[in-house]
């Protein structure tokens, strides 16, 4: 069950769900800065999309640096949202992607860099999940916890 299946089919406005573009936009965002943190080794790169997946675990998928460029830059030159989801797996996602980031910094900047290296990994291949095929690997771990704790 892909995420998006819990999504409706018309949006019945900004607070009925979330633009299922929106994560997606994220997760091609977050998808670029975690193969440049791979690539140059930046810890502080790697700080900086933490800081990314804080804002949106906390405060909401909408209200994340990606969400807000998305709704400014983006989703004004695209049709209305033909699909809305609940932003409650996105934002687990986030606060998932915030474990493996802070786990990557301790490989960064305390030791051993493999472990960075395997965090950053992690959570590169969960966000190019989603910024490819539209899997949001978090959200589906959501959906889990959700039928487990009933």
């Amino acid at each position: 069950m892909n995420a998006t299946s819990s999504t409706n089919a018309a949006p019945a406005g900004p607070a009925a769900g979330l633009d299922v573009r929106g994560p997606r936009f994220g997760a091609v965002l977050t998808t670029v800065v975690l193969a440049a943190v791979l690539i140059t080794g930046s810890g502080w790169l790697l700080a900086a999309q933490a800081a990314v997946f804080a804002v949106g675990a906390t405060a909401g998928v909408r209200r994340s640096p990606y969400g807000w460029l998305f709704a400014t830059l983006v989703r004004p030159r695209l049709g209305p949202a033909r699909e809305t989801e609940d932003p409650a797996p996105p934002r687990f996602a986030q606060a998932v992607g915030l474990g493996f980031a802070l786990v990557g910094l301790v490989g960064y900047f305390a030791g051993p860099l493999w472990l960075g290296m395997a965090a950053a990994g992690c959570a590169l291949a969960a966000a190019f999940l989603n910024a490819a095929f539209g899997y949001c690997l978090g959200c589906e771990m959501y959906l889990l916890f959700r039928r487990t704790t009933r």
